[in-house]
């Protein structure tokens, strides 16, 4: 018995962070997004694509929701650009990895500096009470998302994406439109194609 509810605590905790990356990911200003890639590779050899038999967002010997969606959203990304799918002998191996940490920000209260707001007028004379703070403490949670692309015969990592945004929690509704959206965002910045 509590075997089964630690498992379904970890599960819970992993779908719920993965629900808060995804979402962070998915901000209205976009997340953050940078690539690095090996200048030597000739990304036109590649042909097929296929996924690891463990991926990095697989817990305890199972996959996860969120592997489905990153499953999904690459297949669509490397289908649209020429590869097709091989489950056996792929030329390119996908793998993802994604983490969600807090930031903690102190941020200068508004209303305490001179002609902002309507206690503007109090700085630099006198403060307010003790507890009245001029600067606030912020903490949100910020996700990350790395995508892998693996020359599968050389083990060697050919192609590399990072997303970083923040976490909002009117976005932890739809994960799977969110993880949709970084990986598209991340694969405009992808450089091969097979030759056909």
């Amino acid at each position: 018995m509590s075997f089964k509810r630690n498992f379904s605590r970890v599960a819970a905790a992993f779908a719920l962070t993965a629900a808060l990356f995804a979402a962070g990911c998915a901000t209205t200003s976009g997340p953050k997004t940078r690539i690095d890639y090996d200048r030597s590779a000739d990304f036109s050899v590649y042909r097929t694509y296929g996924f690891p038999k463990e991926t990095g967002t697989d817990r305890g010997g199972y996959s996860t929701l969120v592997t489905s969606y990153l499953k999904s959203a690459m297949s669509s990304q490397m289908e649209a650009r020429g590869y097709k799918y091989s489950e056996d002998h792929p030329d390119l191996l996908v793998n993802f990895y994604m983490n969600t940490r807090e930031r903690t920000e102190i941020r200068p209260d508004a209303r305490a500096s001179v002609g902002y707001g309507y206690y503007g007028y109090r700085y630099g004379l006198y403060n307010a009470w003790p507890m009245y703070d001029e600067d606030r403490t912020v903490t949100y949670k910020v996700g990350t998302l790395n995508l892998d692309i693996v020359d599968a015969e050389k083990k060697q990592l050919v192609w590399e994406g990072v997303a970083e945004g923040r976490v909002s929690e009117d976005e932890l509704q739809n994960p799977k439109v969110a993880i949709n959206g970084v990986v598209t965002e991340l694969m405009r910045q992808y450089p091969g194609r097979p030759n056909m």
